[in-house]
């Protein structure tokens, strides 16, 4: 946890503040037995009730005194907190956003959401109680055990016995239920990918009826988080009794001893009071103390998981390069014998693959499920870097590029079509911010889908909502295709962004792009061999190496994977013929 202390630093000054608020409180507070066994020795013995008047105006007034004091302590504390909680969740949202696609996908997403609410807000509770509790109980015990010994040293003994062995009982408590936290933020991880996979996939759940099975598998989930977090209480639970058990053996030690003490005449009844409410100070402090420890506990295990995070480090880094200025008259993209294989697999997904797009080209990319279609154009983006062999974008390698600088002249249609809550203008205006009205909407044109957005009153002020929900399949796909388009990049990728479409639909979208994107380099990546067979150039993959490059007549001839693609959705005569 004191790794993540730097994020305190703007609030130096309040996590100063708060611990000393605090201690102030607990120097009022050691005071107050002084003054009730004066009221006992001096007001009550003599029947001096101006005295008891002016020591209860005392009490009152350390009460008053302590209350502001706790009362700003525990501003400071929390503004400091909450500003830790703040620069921490901002930092690791930042860094989060500058790992590659192969560290997320390896993290998972379901426990970098619960590290980046649940463990942080654990964290920011850990900093805000340590700040309150982390002088003011130490401080209470220690004074409490001086203050002792000043009346009696025979009887403080009692103290030094029973102080060790009630911190004991919280240690060896503390050391059980560490690692029983760290357990159930794993449980949790577990319980929120299940909570993510179950809202995303609501459809097909309903679909198959499989509505039982997942209500199953929560219960179970959500059960053996029960019994984790029931496991971790019931330890906790002990420390509690075991605890006031000891105080109160020590307690009835001082009453007895002290009785003996004040028939003896060595302290006074007074004194014995004040030896009895420093037991008590130092039950209440270690209580708290064991409070803190418990929460801290947990906020350490949460600060570790924090720290996993940080410690990562991406493998895909644009640090320390600087704007490159393209080749002349270099291809818009070469790949030269790259290889690529995903973290932890022990097979390549792409293998020696090389082939150049020049400028203005449009290249057409096909094969079977899983062979590396979408993982070759991630590597043009590098959202990926390869494992072997290099990318060249305007005959510069893209590990050279800034990333702004690569991923500005490029325009993507992922698998997925995403879009934004907001207008239809802000979705659009995602690729080029200052992006026009009429930049916007001759990139609505070309995607086809300039006629749904106007047909809607407000145009292009039409609000999405999350996740594009009040619109059809077909329109979400053709948005996002214009949301590429928009400010006209210079290399084009549509990763088999047409699924949804009807063929006419597709195929007027295809016209319109080769009619409108002059001087564009575009890859198109589909399963339809309509939507690729009249590129410049087609590569044929097939379980992760290019077996077949060229156009679509010459690989009908020379390459037998595609004329097995061809053959399963065209006909003789269709396969033949150009469109």
């Amino acid at each position: 946890m004191l790794k993540l202390f730097g994020y305190l630093k703007n609030y130096r000054l309040e996590a100063v503040l708060g611990p000393l608020g605090k201690l102030l409180e607990a120097i009022f507070e050691l005071i107050v037995p002084i003054v009730m066994a004066r009221i006992i020795d001096i007001g009550i013995a003599n029947n001096d009730k101006p005295y008891i008047y002016k020591m209860g105006g005392l009490l009152v007034l350390l009460g008053v005194l302590g209350l502001a004091a706790s009362l700003t302590a525990q501003y400071f504390a929390a503004k400091a907190a909450v500003g830790f909680g703040t620069q921490l969740r901002s930092a690791l949202f930042k860094h989060i956003n500058s790992l590659s696609h192969s560290e997320i996908d390896k993290l998972g997403s379901a426990t970098l959401v619960t590290r980046m609410t649940v463990d942080i807000n654990a964290a920011q509770q850990g900093v805000n109680m340590l700040l309150r509790l982390f002088l003011r109980a130490p401080f209470i015990v220690v004074g409490a055990v001086i203050m002792a010994f000043a009346v009696s040293v025979r009887l403080t003994l009692i103290f030094l016995v029973f102080t060790p062995l009630i911190w004991a009982v919280i240690w060896i408590v503390t050391k059980r239920t560490v690692p029983m936290y760290k357990s159930i933020q794993k449980s949790l991880d577990k319980t929120t990918l299940i909570v993510g996979e179950s809202i995303s996939g609501v459809r097909v759940i309903r679909a198959f009826s499989r509505q039982a099975d997942e209500r199953a598998n929560f219960k179970n989930s959500t059960k053996r988080l029960q019994d984790k977090q029931l496991a971790a209480g019931r330890e906790a639970a002990v420390m509690s009794p075991l605890t006031y058990v000891f105080v109160n053996i020590a307690v009835i030690l001082l009453i007895w001893f002290g009785g003996k003490s004040v028939y003896s005449g060595s302290i006074t009844q007074g004194e014995v009071i004040e030896l009895v409410n420093y037991m008590t100070q130092i039950l209440l402090s270690l209580i708290r103390l064991a409070e803190l420890i418990q929460l801290l506990t947990k906020a350490q295990a949460s600060s570790r998981r924090i720290c996993e995070v940080f410690e990562i480090k991406t493998t895909v880094s644009d640090k320390g390069n600087k704007p490159v200025k393209p080749v002349r008259n270099a291809p818009a993209v070469v790949f030269r014998n790259v290889s690529f294989a995903y973290s932890g697999s022990e097979r390549h997904a792409l293998e020696g693959i090389t082939f150049r797009a020049d400028k203005g080209e449009t290249i057409g990319i096909i094969g079977g499920t899983g062979c590396g279609k979408s993982t070759l154009v991630n590597l043009i983006t590098r959202f990926y870097d390869t494992s072997e062999g290099e990318v060249l974008i305007n005959g510069v390698n893209v590990k050279k590029y800034p990333f702004e600088q690569l991923r500005s002249g490029i325009g993507i249609v992922p698998q997925k079509a995403v879009l934004f809550k907001g207008t239809v203008r802000e979705n659009m205006q995602w690729r080029k911010q200052d992006a026009s009205d009429s930049e916007i909407e001759r990139a609505l044109k070309i995607s086809q889908a300039y006629d749904f957005v106007h047909e809607k009153p407000e145009g292009l002020s039409y609000r999405i909502e999350q996740g594009g929900r009040n619109l059809s399949g077909g329109q979400r796909q053709r948005l996002t295709i214009a949301r590429a388009l928009t400010g006209s990049p210079q290399i084009l990728i549509l990763d088999d962004s047409a699924s949804a479409l009807d063929l006419a639909t597709d195929a007027a979208l295809r016209r319109a792009i080769a009619k409108n994107t002059s001087g564009m380099t575009v890859f198109i990546v589909s399963q339809r061999v309509s939507s690729i067979r009249n590129a410049d150039r087609i590569l044929v993959l097939d379980d992760g190496k290019l077996v077949g490059q060229g156009t679509h007549k010459k690989l009908l001839a020379d390459c037998g994977v595609y004329r097995e693609i061809c053959s399963s959705q065209l006909s003789e005569k269709e396969a033949a013929h150009d469109e």
